[in-house]
């Protein structure tokens, strides 16, 4: 039987009496790696805001582990593992690496765990290990998402929620970023990611949602979404 992890039914988000966000319905299944592409503009982050409780819901509801969590604070649903690196990464940018990965672990009691997850990201994040007593605010943008998504593994997240993670980054560093996310979901982390990149999340997803105009469009297999002619016009300029 199938596990569904986070599922939002007929999610409605309005911005002063304009509705951003019209009848979304998504699902996630445990161990799955989903993905969420559309434009700039298309209500991607403003579901992802309504998800964390960040933005209230007009209508609708969102289930987290077969509860509703309308109303769920950001805290509370971190202690229930889920977390998210939100768009423009948001580290502590006066703490050192060190500190904003401890920040990662705040609801947690168990140290020595702690510690190895420690060591588990600075190798799965290397750079980290060479500067991890550099304050995060001097870090380029790369190295601050990397410092994002170590930060929310820390939380041992049962979901991971990414919100345009390539956003603003060099090449190199994109390539980097969707290698990690790709690795993380094979450790069998839970992954809804938002992306405007839609060649490069549906090429390592499970499976896909288009949203146009605060709307789903299209769902389905992420390699059957990459190969649809009306896709491929929409976001791959073919």
């Amino acid at each position: 039987m199938t596990n569904t992890l986070l599922k939002i039914t007929g999610l409605q988000v309005a911005y002063g009496g304009i509705k951003a966000v019209k009848g979304v319905d998504l699902h996630v299944n445990e161990g799955e790696l989903v993905t969420l592409i559309g434009s700039n503009g298309a209500g991607k982050t403003t579901t992802m805001k309504a998800i964390t409780g960040s933005l209230p819901m007009a209508s609708g509801d969102i289930e987290y582990l077969g509860k509703s969590i309308k109303g769920k604070g950001a805290w509370d649903l971190v202690k229930d593992g889920l977390a998210m690196v939100p768009e423009g990464r948001g580290v502590f940018a006066r703490m050192t690496i060190i500190e904003n990965l401890q920040m990662g672990a705040y609801i947690r009691t168990d140290k020595p765990e702690i510690a190895a997850d420690m060591e588990k990201m600075f190798t799965i994040f290397p750079r980290l290990r060479e500067r991890k007593d550099q304050l995060a605010g001097t870090m380029s943008g790369g190295e601050q998402q990397m410092l994002a998504m170590g930060r929310a593994l820390m939380s041992r997240p049962k979901v991971l929620l990414l919100d345009e993670p390539s956003m603003g980054l060099s090449p190199i560093m994109v390539d980097k970023i969707f290698e990690v996310v790709r690795d993380v979901a094979s450790q069998g982390v839970t992954i809804l990611l938002v992306e405007q990149n839609a060649s490069r999340a549906l090429g390592i997803a499970d499976r896909g949602y288009v949203m146009e105009s605060g709307a789903v469009t299209m769902n389905g297999d992420a390699k059957e979404l990459l190969s649809d002619p009306r896709v491929r016009a929409a976001y791959l300029g073919e």
